[in-house]
């Protein structure tokens, strides 16, 4: 237990791993799940000092704690790490070798394009059971239908429902890491028993914000439930666990759920920070304006960074005045740039307008903005 004492200075947060009730009054209780914060060390290096989210202060039992992480930026998260793209039959035999009862993988179909395999081992051979996409829903028996794969995939783990077998082991894709598992590993994944959604205060183009209650504290959730939007959300969400900045809204946790769900719970700001859930007059502003035509991925929040430019310039205003919602998209499309806000220095309006260049190719990187910006403000050049 010494060595923790050297890696967990005060200042580490950390994550209760169990329940505990405290043996005297200088004992902090715990419930699993608890965030925690080191606040220092005792002369028994098998405790530790801490406080939790509403201040209370006393000491723990070290090995009852896990030292909360930034989750591995090498780590390729996957909410369906056992999809395998574009295999063909025999390569999914090879990877599922030796056959071990209830390993398997699901694949795009080779015959059928647009529906997928399930490839099962059992008793020393693959079986591939075709899923077919109908109506919007998936299916292997015309019997059970699915939102989606991951749906899908956790039916048949519980019961094999007609299989030879019921799915027991997934076999990943090189190079990929569950993220369920990664988020718990590094102290991010929250109990969803635990969460209570109480009210939506927004619907955006990836899914809805709401307000909720996490063991008693407010907090604002964003659901994001189809199961490739919410692939694209877990990269956010990494990067998230990373972060932590008095003017950043902080992340609170993870939940995912096996049937797709993300759940992205952070600490509740009352005036609603997130672009994709703007609201005037009750009235709903596009994302696209945020976002630049849903196409989501570093790129577009690169975009978002240059409105969100143009709103701290404009002191708050909202963007493409005077324009149409309906006549944004078709103009920025066209080429159209917002113009520069009062009294915004030429060189920051520049970074803008790259900012919301239509090929995302050429458009600037945060590295690239980030140096810019440094430039900028080490040789004053916007005096």
């Amino acid at each position: 237990m010494s060595a923790l004492q050297t890696t967990w200075p005060p200042g580490t947060e950390c994550v209760a791993r169990y329940n505990f009730s405290g043996t005297s009054d200088q004992d902090l209780p715990l419930c699993k799940g608890d965030v925690l914060t080191i606040i220092g060390v005792t002369k028994d290096p098998n405790w530790y000092k801490a406080k939790n989210t509403v201040g209370r202060e006393g000491t723990i039992p070290a090995n009852y704690v896990q030292k909360r992480e930034g989750v591995k930026s090498c780590a390729k998260l996957s909410l369906m790490p056992w999809f395998h793209g574009k295999i063909t039959r025999d390569q999914a035999e090879r990877l599922l070798y030796p056959h071990e009862t209830g390993l398997f993988l699901v694949r795009e179909s080779t015959n059928f394009p647009g529906d997928y395999t399930l490839c099962v081992s059992c008793d020393g051979k693959v079986e591939h059971y075709r899923i077919i996409y109908h109506n919007c829903k998936l299916t292997i028996d015309d019997e059970e239908y699915f939102e989606n794969l991951m749906q899908l995939v956790e039916h048949y783990t519980k019961d094999a429902d007609g299989l030879c077998t019921r799915l027991i082991k997934p076999k990943l894709m090189e190079g990929t890491v569950a993220a369920q598992d990664e988020f718990s590993r590094s102290g991010w994944a929250l109990n969803r028993k635990e969460l209570k959604l109480l009210q939506s205060i927004g619907k955006g183009e990836f899914g809805d914000v709401m307000v909720g209650d996490y063991r008693g504290t407010k907090v604002a959730v964003k659901c994001i439930k189809h199961d490739a939007t919410a692939q694209a959300f877990v990269a956010e969400a990494s990067v998230m666990t990373q972060m932590r900045h008095n003017n950043l809204v902080q992340l609170l946790g993870v939940i995912v759920e096996e049937k797709g769900s993300l759940y992205i719970v952070t600490e509740y700001m009352a005036k609603v920070s997130d672009p994709n859930t703007q609201y005037i007059d009750q009235t709903q502003i596009s994302p696209q304006m945020w976002y630049g035509f849903n196409k989501f991925s570093t790129k577009s929040d690169v975009w978002s960074y240059g409105i969100l430019l143009w709103e701290i310039y404009s002191f708050g205003r909202v963007p493409y005045p005077r324009i149409p919602l309906k006549d944004v998209v078709p103009r920025v499309e066209k080429g159209y740039k917002m113009d520069s806000p009062d009294g915004c220095p030429p060189i920051v309006y520049d970074i803008m307008k790259q900012c919301w260049t239509l090929d995302v190719a050429v458009r600037p990187s945060f590295k690239e903005l980030r140096e810019s910006l440094q430039n900028i403000w080490t040789n004053e050049l916007y005096l």
